[in-house]
């Protein structure tokens, strides 16, 4: 089975969401900086990713590594080795003297600019692994530029984990932002490729999404509805529960909205800013999974449930 290693950082605050974000992902727990699997994903999924090695090969010594690197055919294209940290305390001068020696093994010309082929080598759990090496695009970067905006908001970085925790697989799955306000997870879900619509009870909102939807060439998926009167069946459903600094929902309300993300989907994520196990418990979801993000001294919970 082909092994993928991937590296990964990320702000001391958001480290539970990107543990939360990764595990899902992957359903493995991540290790300090990196994780290993058998499932290929885009690195430029995550907003926490880094890197992602296909390993080629392996070995318990560099010097193996060099053996089996004689065997690279790079059919006339240019190269370059970069060094992917994983394990091992390695300083940056060992770094670039590990990349020397494996350049030196490698039959082709190398490229320190623009190669047409990146590989890179990472040390992890007591074995040195080589292989094709992609970098992250930070694509969510680009949708912090939006017409439209609220101060209370999701970054564009906790949105899109959101979103993959909510959909870990996009093929045939069908979601639902029922509360989606100026649009900032549906931006990031369908740019990742997942079949997402949008509602909201406020027009100013909806207006808002569409204007940020079509400012980056996406569909107009966003119609004026009440979570609490939808239809429709969902495989999964994210709900940014309503907050503002001069109203907050009732209980009763807040009730009346989780019942309804059961009725719609079979997997819902919930976004709160307090504690709302009982209710959550009451409208007949059971928790599965959860973090808490923090920016200063706010905090807002992630709940996995179904």
């Amino acid at each position: 089975m082909q092994t993928f290693l991937y590296t990964y950082t990320c702000h001391e605050d958001e480290l539970p969401l990107c543990r939360l974000e990764l595990r899902t992902l992957f359903g493995v727990e991540p290790r300090q900086g990196y994780l290993e699997s058998g499932i290929e994903l885009d690195p430029s999924r995550s907003p926490f990713m880094k890197k992602r090695l296909t390993v080629k090969y392996m070995g318990d010594s560099l010097s193996a590594i060099t053996d089996q690197i004689r065997e690279l055919e790079l059919g006339g294209h240019t190269f370059k080795i970069v060094y992917v940290e994983a394990d091992g305390d390695a300083d940056y001068n060992e770094q670039r003297a590990i990349e020397r020696e494996l350049g030196a093994h490698v039959r082709g010309r190398a490229d320190m600019r623009q190669p047409q082929r990146l590989y890179g080598i990472a040390y992890a759990e007591g074995r040195w692994l080589f292989g094709e090496c992609r970098t992250s695009e930070a694509v969510w970067l680009q949708h912090n530029d939006k017409p439209q905006n609220y101060s209370t908001a999701l970054s564009t970085r906790v949105a899109r984990a959101v979103a993959n925790i909510a959909v870990p697989r996009t093929p045939g799955v069908k979601a639902v932002d029922p509360c989606c306000g100026i649009g900032t997870v549906l931006i990031e879900a369908l740019s990742m490729g997942i079949d997402i619509v949008g509602y909201d009870i406020n027009p100013l909102a909806v207006r808002g999404a569409r204007v940020n939807l079509a400012h980056f060439g996406m569909p107009d998926v966003v119609s004026i509805g009440d979570i609490r009167s939808l239809s429709g069946s969902y495989d999964a459903a994210i709900v940014d529960l309503p907050y503002n600094l001069c109203s907050k929902l009732s209980s009763e309300q807040r009730l009346e909205m989780l019942a309804a993300a059961r009725r719609l989907a079979g997997r819902v994520v919930i976004i709160a800013t307090e504690t709302i196990d009982g209710d959550i418990v009451q409208a007949g979801l059971t928790i599965s999974d959860r973090c808490v993000v923090r920016k200063g001294a706010f905090a807002r919970q992630i709940l996995v449930c179904s």
